[in-house]
């Protein structure tokens, strides 16, 4: 049974926010039938995003700032941070949050109910991207899970997950005993969703849009539309950064003994030849099935950077 106003831990990295963290802020804490808590920890920042965050931490019991860390030099770092240091124990979920959009009213409501009705340890969802000049597209994640797509995409933006406590305990646990080796990955949202999968809990991808998701130029990953996107997604790959987050994430969460990953996990061009073969089990959107062939095979014939 869903729990009756359920206690929520908000994980919100920050980083040179100020243009746009009140209005985040504001709205997870104006969030519909659930006691929310937003855990913040802010990247050394120079626009007075920390004592903004520490000001209104004085005033609202609801925000906790973290103690000064140092520099991190990416959001994945400071979400590591926020799961290893905050005391998860006593919330009903856990969600993270990005310092600039804006949650839809019923976000954590809708996420709390959908992991008690449907069972599972994860919830993740669809979002409505939002620029300047007031465009907006529907980013589509939801398609159905395949068996190995958490090996090469996230589950959606990271900032629409909810965990589990359960979920959430083992992952801040592993997080704990790999904490050097993470320092190597770049998405959280990536490795939170691979950890997820590869150990038995389930995941459930809302096709509903819980938010709006900000587009501007301070992005560290932004919205996949468009050409001038998807080249750039492609220079990525050739670049080799993405297949050696593939090979990292597939070590850290134990699946690089799984014989279909043993298979391709050297990434040579003869592995990456037979990986382009199973884009079906690779990637949950149609299109993307065939581009991961086609990436994979070029790659292949050019040379994978190192």
């Amino acid at each position: 049974m869903p729990v009756k106003h359920p206690k929520i831990a908000v994980l919100l990295a920050a980083y040179n926010g100020m243009q746009w963290i009140e209005e985040q802020v504001a709205s997870i804490l104006g969030q519909q039938s659930v006691d929310v808590t937003i855990h913040i920890s802010v990247d050394l920042s120079d626009d007075g995003t920390e004592a903004w965050c520490k000001a209104l931490g004085e005033v609202d019991s609801r925000v906790i700032l973290l103690p000064p860390a140092g520099r991190f030099g990416g959001a994945a770092r400071n979400f590591f941070r926020l799961i290893r240091d905050v005391d998860l124990q006593g919330y009903d979920a856990v969600a993270f949050a990005d310092q600039d959009d804006i949650w839809h009213p019923d976000k954590l409501l809708r996420a709390t109910q959908t992991l008690a009705s449907r069972r599972v340890d994860a919830y993740s969802s669809n979002v409505t991207a939002f620029w300047p000049d007031g465009q907006t597209i529907l980013l589509d994640k939801s398609q159905p899970q395949v068996a190995w797509d958490f090996l090469f995409e996230a589950a959606g933006p990271g900032c629409t997950y909810v965990l589990s406590p359960q979920l959430a305990a083992a992952l801040r646990q592993q997080v704990i005993h790999d904490w050097e080796q993470l320092q190597q990955v770049s998405l959280h949202d990536w490795y939170c969703y691979a950890f997820a999968r590869s150990h038995g809990f389930e995941w459930f991808i809302d096709s509903h849009s819980s938010m709006l998701y900000r587009q501007h130029e301070s992005n560290q990953v932004g919205a996949n539309t468009g050409l001038s996107s998807l080249l750039q997604r492609y220079v990525t790959i050739h670049e080799g950064w993405w297949f050696s987050q593939v090979g990292i994430i597939a070590l850290l969460i134990g699946v690089g003994n799984a014989p279909f990953v043993r298979r391709w996990l050297k990434l040579r061009r003869r592995d990456l030849l037979l990986l382009s073969l199973h884009g079906g089990q690779c990637r949950r959107r149609f299109r993307d099935k065939f581009l991961f062939f086609f990436v994979c095979c070029l790659t292949a014939a050019v040379g994978r950077k190192s």
